[in-house]
């Protein structure tokens, strides 16, 4: 109906701060799905990041995201952090896209080596209501590193980036997708290294959170990075509002794995999307439109 009355339906993706791999993926999406999806437009909206989004779709502000899977299982399940049940409404799962990482940056010069060094220093834990604020609190946390033992501000990423070249901040948390282009861009202007987490504290972290998994940043990631870097990652989901028709959604999806050498040319990311992973690390239903399209290629995801 849309097609015949000569006007398209605009849905809005939630993206996090620009700069960040979120956005980069939103960004290619919704160019590739204004041409290849009839009777809709595509619009990539900036947000602080996971918890965000979670908000903003089950308000009915924005229609599809992209959420760190952690905080997806909570939301939904009104777990956690979510135990109000503010952020489990009128959503369902797409797709797995990718791993994103948790990266702790410093300057080269600035002596911290490893997370208790980043004691009395001032650091950005990342945006309000990101992804990046709620495993950074998960891992100081885990680490015995109380609120008074830091001073932790709130800045996205690139503010961030450009504080600690400045000198103004010792250290900022980035979960995001590698490789993550502002930190990419920062590497290349001061020199900086990513701190690893012990293994107490990933440990700590992998009993916790059962989506969460031991992820290993390769040398060369970054300029000037000459060692493996060990962290934690969890994977990033592709949600979208449950109203949405089942035509549109199947679209959606078909649109991610058919254009998988689009998204790895246009983002920062060393990915090619395959099928037999669409659920992984997905713990709640998958929206039908979604489901049908896997069905057709013999992949069968859970819709309640």
């Amino acid at each position: 109906m849309a097609g015949c009355s000569g006007h398209s339906k605009n849905l809005k993706f939630g993206a996090a701060d620009i700069g960040g791999v979120y956005y980069s993926f939103a960004s290619t999406f919704t160019q590739l799905a204004d041409k290849e999806i009839d009777g809709y437009t595509f619009e990539t909206k900036t947000t602080a990041g996971s918890v965000a989004n979670l908000r903003l779709i089950s308000d009915g502000y924005i229609d599809l995201a992209i959420v760190q899977a952690d905080l997806l299982s909570d939301a939904y399940n009104a777990t956690g952090t979510f135990a109000d049940k503010k952020y489990q409404k009128g959503y369902k799962a797409v797709a797995s896209l990718y791993t994103e990482c948790c990266q702790i940056v410093v300057r080269k010069d600035s002596g911290i080596t490893g997370i208790d060094d980043l004691i009395n220093k001032t650091v950005s834990v990342g945006a309000s209501e990101s992804g990046s604020e709620k495993n950074a609190e998960q891992i100081l946390k885990m680490s015995g590193i109380t609120d008074e033992l830091i001073n932790k501000v709130n800045m996205d990423y690139t503010e961030a980036a450009e504080k600690l070249k400045a000198g103004e901040i010792d250290a900022f948390f980035c979960t995001a997708g590698t490789r993550t282009e502002v930190i990419g861009q920062l590497s290349k202007e001061c020199d900086i290294c990513l701190i690893s987490l012990d293994d107490k504290c990933i440990d700590k972290m992998l009993s916790a959170y059962s989506l969460c998994e031991k992820y290993t940043i390769p040398a060369g990631t970054y300029n000037g990075q000459d060692s493996d870097v060990t962290t934690i990652g969890v994977k990033a989901v592709l949600i979208a509002k449950q109203s949405l028709s089942d035509d549109v959604i199947k679209n959606v999806t078909k649109t991610i794995y058919e254009h998988a050498d689009d998204f790895k040319y246009a983002t920062s990311l060393d990915i090619s999307f395959d099928i037999n992973t669409a659920a992984d690390g997905v713990d709640i239903p998958f929206h039908s439109g979604a489901a049908a399209y896997y069905t057709e290629r013999g992949i069968n995801v859970l819709t309640e």
